[in-house]
């Protein structure tokens, strides 16, 4: 089995599709919310790089920006 090492831009793009609540947790000083902050933050990189897809879940709303 290969691997083929992700381009930064790829890994970015993983972690801007990864949910919101999932990066703002990260920044939490309860290390119990970083945590699972990070494992859905890891969980939707490999889910991104392993599917190939950059786009939002279809739960996730879209922010009016």
């Amino acid at each position: 089995m290969s691997r083929v090492a992700p381009e930064a831009a790829d890994i970015s793009a993983a972690i801007l599709s990864a949910p919101g609540w999932a990066r703002v947790a990260i920044t939490m000083p309860d290390p119990h919310m970083r945590e699972r902050g990070a494992d859905e933050l890891a969980r939707a990189i490999a889910a991104t790089l392993t599917n190939g897809s950059g786009e939002d879940h279809r739960d996730q709303l879209p922010l009016g920006i």
